[in-house]
């Protein structure tokens, strides 16, 4: 009796009927508000039920919930609240649709934005970490590098002009979604040359998804210039800057946009002025027995730039679901770069040989320029939308370098004719792009989206290497070269998404088949490759209770060769060492694994593991017939990858807010190179920290720091380094205007070097950059203050701009 009396309860609970309650969250527009928190309460006594998060497109969607009288809370940053009419579940209604909550904006947060509503300088959402450069005092008037190197797990090896993210090289660097078009030295020189005034944030995406290209080993570096407003009307800012270190800069910027009926107007011009120095020491012993040769380098490099950055576009709505726009950017550089190269040779028994001074007299043009054709339909509420882009890039690249080396005994006489060398190159890049993609909501909860891209990529490199002999210039066959290289990249993927109430899982698979020729005109030498590859992708996040939310992800990922690091053209360093292009490099792959915990948003903890094979890294090579060394690029067997992230905020008062966060990662180079095995390994950490001050009468303040740890790095070992940086701004004439003060490298700590001793080749490798500036801006904001900047838009370029143009 008593079984059957405990049987007959549990079944009549287990089929009481519950209900789903879903809805949306928009503003006044109409437009949907993601990532606000929704509460479902009893209207009895206001007690929580449930709670969550809107997704991308403003929704949310409660399940399970018991059949009563509730009424939804909602609460998002820069809105007041909001609450829903009371709703009563009953049987015959177990799916109810809420009507849209729109949210009203909170006009007393908008009047306080530029204090107490702004964005911290680094904010944790839930697929990447965003960089708010427009908040931080310490970047005005300095560079986009200056900024990147700020930003966690990121690292700018200045001596190879590399960036890695979380420990890990072949970052896919983009712009505005675009890739840059650039080597990875030229990329860094573009950021060095890209004033931080003209971007407006900088996202890391270290597990991108199918619907990404597949590039980039670590991850992507997505560079967000400012734009335009959403509202009707004119806004625009303009600003000025000077600094001064050792040598001066300058900088300069105007951005309007206007709004009206269906057409939106916007452009941008930044100007940046800069001449810096940078101070190199290094010490070289390569050779064997009696061979052995000692190399002792002082080196005074200056350089000057004058940088021109542009954006101009419009975007013109047919319906009130339709946009077609069109956008076109770039960028001119006209630099002059100066180096005194002080060569001291020695033997193995100390000995002095010879001295070498030698002079490299560099001046460099650079023009990029892009366009941007795309359409956008929204076909429904759920999110309906089809997108598509098409895309025009060229890049040109003229350097031309005068190189003048002596050879003289200890009193400084001549032991031998100056050489006298020089070299006229030409680097010409086109790029031709397309891409669609298809987004169908089949329901609030699931989600599909496929797409198609093709890519069609002709760079062009002629190197032209001359020698002087009896007053008569001649070709030097051995250093001249004509290189052209042909890529076809064609790819489709699917990704399908299921958000629930407390689970989120994200699948996909990306296939890509390419086609790449390159051809040495010179040499009379061919590479013909062809290859198919699938890229899955897997996320899967589980919400627990309001504030905690884990999550697990898996990428695929792949990095082809630089364009410039497959031409076998020779650029010399200085006497003894010089770089060569590498033909028979081949792609590399990484598998990435993560798993992340994220409390209230703004506190993650993330553990990944990443294996990469074939891994491309930069290696020095002992030439024994000149004695010289080869700086190159080669394919080693593998790259393992272990690392940990932490970051968290502190609110220490009312008007001190901290932000820190921590990486500590493992890298193991393990080879078999030059007949040796190599094993490279080593624990890494970097360290972050931003300190935000709001004091009274407008004044604003920031300190902000950062150390990298020795890392290891094919088959070198990188030195650490660090800096610390304050600012301090004042706004006037209520908020319409700021003035800001800043001052980068207090300690004069950022320096940088590295460390070789592998196949009997060492090297010891110091410099320092001019990186303590002083530095002065002001800004004057045109029209309407509270117009908010338009969401950038992502083109057709997604890869190839990372891996175009000379090193």
């Amino acid at each position: 009796m008593t079984i059957s009396l405990l049987l007959t309860r549990y079944t009549s609970a287990q089929s009481i009927p519950k209900a789903t309650v879903r809805g949306v969250v928009q503003n006044k527009k109409g437009e949907p508000l993601p990532f606000a928190t929704v509460l479902l309460q009893r209207t009895t006594d206001s007690t929580l039920v449930k709670g969550g998060v809107t997704d991308t497109l403003g929704q949310y969607v409660f399940d399970n919930v018991p059949l009563a009288s509730y009424q939804v809370a909602v609460q998002a940053v820069g809105y007041r609240p909001g609450v829903s009419a009371p709703l009563a579940l009953q049987l015959d209604q177990l799916v109810v649709s809420i009507p849209p909550l729109q949210l009203a904006e909170d006009a007393r947060m908008l009047g306080e934005i530029n204090v107490t509503a702004q964005k911290p300088f680094i904010e944790q959402v839930l697929d990447r970490t965003i960089v708010n450069v427009e908040n931080s005092l310490v970047a005005v008037g300095g560079t986009a590098l200056d900024v990147l190197e700020k930003a966690p797990g990121v690292m700018v090896d200045a001596q190879n002009n590399r960036i890695s993210l979380q420990g890990r090289e072949g970052v896919l660097v983009m712009l505005d979604g675009k890739p840059t078009y650039l080597s990875s030295e030229q990329v860094v020189t573009l950021l060095r040359n890209t004033p931080s005034n003209s971007i407006q944030r900088i996202e890391l995406i270290t597990n991108p998804s199918a619907k990404y290209d597949a590039a980039g080993n670590s991850g992507i570096i997505d560079i967000r210039l400012k734009r335009g407003s959403r509202k009707r009307g004119t806004s625009g800012s303009v600003t000025i800057g000077s600094g001064y270190g050792r040598l001066p800069k300058a900088s300069s910027g105007l951005s309007l946009n206007h709004r009206q009926g269906n057409w939106n107007g916007f452009g941008s011009y930044n100007y940046d002025y800069g001449k810096f120095l940078v101070d190199i020491i290094s010490h070289r012993r390569f050779g064997n027995g009696a061979d052995v040769v000692i190399n002792d380098k002082q080196a005074a490099r200056s350089a000057q730039f004058n940088t021109h950055l542009f954006k101009a576009g419009a975007d013109y709505s047919p319906g009130k679901n339709q946009v077609v726009g069109l956008m076109l950017d770039g960028s001119f550089n006209n630099a002059t770069d100066f180096i005194v190269n002080q060569n001291r040779l020695y033997n193995g028994q100390g000995q002095f040989l010879s001295d070498q001074p030698m002079t490299n007299d560099t001046r460099l043009v650079f023009g990029r320029l892009a366009t941007n054709l795309n359409y956008k339909r929204t076909f429904d509420s759920l999110g309906k939308q089809l997108t598509v882009d098409a895309d025009y890039a060229r890049v040109v690249f003229h350097p031309e370098s005068d190189l003048f080396t002596r050879s003289l005994d200890q009193l400084g006489r001549p032991i031998a004719p100056p050489l006298l060398q020089r070299s006229r190159s030409s680097a010409e890049v086109t790029i031709r792009s397309g891409k669609v993609d298809w987004v169908y909501p089949v329901n609030n909860r699931l989600k599909l989206e496929t797409g198609a891209k093709f890519s069609f990529v002709k760079s062009d490199n002629d190197v032209r290497f001359e020698q002087q002999l009896e007053d008569t210039w001649r070709l030097d066959q051995n250093r001249t070269n004509h290189f052209i290289y042909d890529e076809t990249i064609k790819a489709v993927y699917v990704n399908t998404g299921w958000t629930g109430a407390m689970w989120s899982i994200q699948g996909g698979i990306r296939l890509e088949h390419t086609h790449s020729v390159g051809q040495s005109i010179t040499l009379a030498k061919r590479m013909d490759r062809r290859y198919i590859n699938l890229f899955p992708s897997l996320f899967i996040s589980r919400k627990v209770g309001l504030h905690h939310q884990f999550r697990s992800t898996y990428s695929r990922r792949i990095d082809r060769p630089n364009y410039q690091d497959l031409n076998p053209f020779i650029e010399i360093y200085d006497p003894v060492n010089y770089y060569q292009g590498n033909p028979f490099l081949q792609p590399q792959y990484t598998d990435a694994f993560q798993l992340g915990y994220a409390y209230k948003g703004q506190t993650t903890i993330n553990l990944g593991y990443n294996r990469t094979m074939n891994v491309i890294a930069p290696v020095n090579v002992q030439d024994t017939q000149t004695q010289q060394i080869k700086s190159t690029v080669e394919n080693l067997n593998q790259l393992t990858n272990f690392n940990v992230s932490i970051g968290f905020p502190v609110s220490i008062t009312k008007w001190w807010m901290v932000r820190q966060s921590v990486d500590v990662f493992f890298n193991q180079y393990q080879t078999v190179y030059l007949a040796q095995a190599l094993d490279n390994r080593q624990l890494s950490a970097n360290v972050r920290m931003n300190h935000s001050f709001t004091f009274p009468n407008e004044f604003t303040a920031e300190v902000t720091g950062f150390y990298n740890s020795p890392t290891a790095s094919g088959t070198v070992q990188l030195v650490g380094r660090g800096q610390v940086s304050v600012g301090v701004q004042k706004s006037l004439w209520n908020k319409r205007a700021n003035a800001g003060l800043n001052l980068s490298d207090v300690f004069k700590t950022m320096r940088f070097g590295s460390y070789n001793n592998f196949a009997n080749t060492e090297i010891l490798f110091r410099g320092q950059f001019e990186s303590r500036v002083v530095r002065l801006s002001f800004t004057y904001n045109l029209g309407d203050q509270r117009l908010k900047s338009t969401p950038q838009r992502r083109t057709s370029s997604e890869e190839e701009q990372g891996r175009v143009g000379p090193r």
